[in-house]
């Protein structure tokens, strides 16, 4: 029983401590952010590396969840008579849920997992030590420009994911099952608001700040994280963890953000 008792206290305390490590880690990293110099071309490339290069997976993944619900919904409303409805239906399913979350999701296991391994690798061959050994602040040199490009792609790749779920929405209602072209996108038009925009826009930003916190300090603290350590092994379990994590977390984070913005 005592052992028992011992076990759930260090595992209360490892959590508790990482919490603290990760908090710490999140205000350090926006502290830096703002903190001058700023430099553009380090910005750029995390852009290029999380924003540009994900837009294949994106482009792919929004065409056919667009498709399926054109599919589906163009079914279900055909019971009830609402064939009229369906442009509205996908639309407003892809830019207040499935299109920040699915393209979050997406971006977590492209970009987030080399993110992790990346900073991990940093760590484990000492090349963080070095830094803090020559003055150089390791969140502003690496962690500042990847928080700034999370913020900037994430968005962007939302708004690509939409706009092509949109399009695979046509194809399969308008194009398969012949549903009327014009209703689609004037059913569109009259029911999409700004408010609807605004709330995937919000997750979004969210999300993106979410990916790059929790990969980045589970790469950082990789020395310190529990089944971690040093070596290819523990850079790949935390690496795993960090995916895990970070794709749990969005689910939260996005009941979490429709019960406060709905």
């Amino acid at each position: 029983m005592l052992n028992f008792f011992e076990k759930t206290g260090a595992y209360a305390l490892y959590y508790v401590n990482e919490a603290g490590r990760m908090g710490i880690f999140l205000l350090n990293s926006i502290m830096s952010v703002v903190k001058p110099p700023y430099k553009i071309y380090p910005i750029i490339r995390q852009t290029y590396i999380i924003g540009t290069l994900s837009i294949f997976v994106i482009l792919f993944t929004g065409v056919f969840t667009g498709m399926v619900l054109g599919l589906q919904g163009y079914h279900t409303l055909n019971k009830f008579g609402a064939e009229g409805l369906l442009g509205s239906a996908v639309a407003l399913s892809l830019i207040r849920e499935l299109g920040p979350v699915l393209a979050a999701l997406m971006v977590t296991g492209r970009a987030g997992s080399a993110i992790c391994a990346e900073i991990g690798v940093m760590r484990n061959s000492e090349q963080i030590d070095a830094l803090e050994c020559m003055a150089i602040d390791p969140h502003k040199y690496i962690m500042a420009p990847k928080f700034v490009a999370g913020i900037i792609s994430m968005p962007l790749l939302t708004a690509i994911f939409d706009v092509t779920g949109i399009l695979g929405g046509y194809m399969v209602g308008v194009g398969m099952l012949g549903a009327n072209r014009g209703t689609y996108f004037a059913s569109m038009y009259k029911d999409v608001e700004f408010n609807d925009i605004y709330m995937g826009l919000i997750k979004s930003l969210c999300f993106g700040i979410l990916i790059i916190w929790i990969c980045s300090s589970k790469g950082y603290f990789v020395h310190l994280s529990r089944g971690g350590g040093f070596g290819a092994e523990g850079v790949s379990r935390v690496t795993t963890n960090a995916v895990v994590l970070s794709s749990v977390s969005i689910l939260l984070f996005d009941f979490f953000l429709t019960s406060v913005l709905l």
